[in-house]
Order: C-alpha cells, then structure tokens, then sequence
C-alpha cells in the first residue's frame, strides 16, 4: 500500500474511533431514564461501554503508532524483525505493526 494511501486510510480510522470514544465516553446515568431499565442492565450496559471503550482507545494507539511509523519511514516494515509487513495484511488492517510470523509468535505468548 502507497504511503498516500494508507496515511489516508489511518487517519479515516482514527476519526472514526475518536467519534465512538466521545460515545462511549456519554454519561451512563441517562440510561436510568430508559423505560424497562433497571440496576441490573444499566450496570450490563455500563461494563459493556467501558469494555467498548477499552478496545476503542487500544485500537486508537495502534493507528497512531502507525502513523508514527508512516511518518518516520518505517511504516509496513514488522516491529519486531523488521521483514515486511504482507501487502494483504496492511490492506486489512493498516495499522499492523508485525509481520504474519511475529504476530503468531506473539499471540502464542499469551
């Protein structure tokens, strides 16, 4: 992927996530006012914005991190041993910052 193209990419994303963020981020207690509501789904919904929100900043890093990388040259090349990232991969998902063999290392580790 040319760098135009995923600099643009990246940023699409970002503003994205930065939207569902400032979602997420609403003040759960107007759930209160919803009819049907009760403790119990307002702390199911709470828990599951919170969970949202975790993965929405998490995923925010990461697409900064790659235009970090994007600007600094290093952007498709793998963090971890520097082989290129697969074009496939980056098309996917432009923020991927390992190559397929790295990630699985990772991910194993776990």
């Amino acid at each position: 992927m040319d760098a135009s193209t995923a600099r643009m990419r990246l940023e699409s994303t970002l503003t994205e996530i930065d939207r569902s963020i400032v979602v997420l981020r609403g003040d759960p207690s107007a759930r209160d006012g919803r009819p049907g509501s009760d403790a119990g789904s307002v702390m199911t919904d709470t828990d599951r914005d919170r969970a949202l929100l975790e993965a929405a900043v998490q995923h925010r890093r990461a697409v900064v991190e790659a235009i970090a990388r994007l600007d600094g040259g290093r952007y498709g090349l793998c963090v971890d041993c520097g082989a290129a990232v697969p074009e496939g991969r980056l098309q996917a998902r432009p923020e991927a910052e390992r190559c397929v063999p790295c990630q699985s290392r990772r991910e194993r580790r776990r």
